[in-house]
């Protein structure tokens, strides 16, 4: 099995897709006006409207109600992306701290509320798990 992609619904696409153009530094590919990607090489997020729910069976997703998944991204330097991020981030959760198993970690939400962690492994422990094959 291959992990492909992650597909956040929300009712505005375009904001979404701006949005993590800059937190992940890709622009987004638009194969229509309700569905993007944006492409790196561990995976793909996705972004579709609320109208595409329609296929995949009514009421199975709903935009901007997400309470339990956090997107998580591997970056170089927390401290660094927390001061690029400021000037568009507007719901910081946690600034850059160091958690108890050794990974350097800044959240915040998206506009529709999602939970973002950006983090580093720092300790030897943390930076030898990663340091394998993730």
């Amino acid at each position: 099995m291959h992990f492909a992609s992650i597909r956040i619904i929300t009712d505005d696409v375009d904001r979404l897709v701006m949005f993590y153009e800059k937190v992940m530094g890709v622009s987004a590919e638009r194969p229509a006006p309700v569905f993007a990607e944006l492409v790196v090489p561990s995976f793909t997020l996705a972004i579709g409207h609320s109208q595409t729910v329609q296929l995949f069976g009514a009421g199975s997703a709903v935009a901007a109600d997400n309470h339990t998944v956090i997107l998580e991204f591997r970056v170089h330097d927390v401290d660094a992306e927390y001061e690029r991020l400021k000037p568009f981030v507007h719901e910081w959760v946690k600034e850059p701290t160091t958690m108890p198993w050794g990974n350097r970690a800044v959240l915040f939400r998206d506009p529709d509320g999602n939970l973002v962690n950006l983090f580093a492994p720092v300790t030897e422990e943390a930076i030898k798990r990663f340091s394998d094959s993730r």
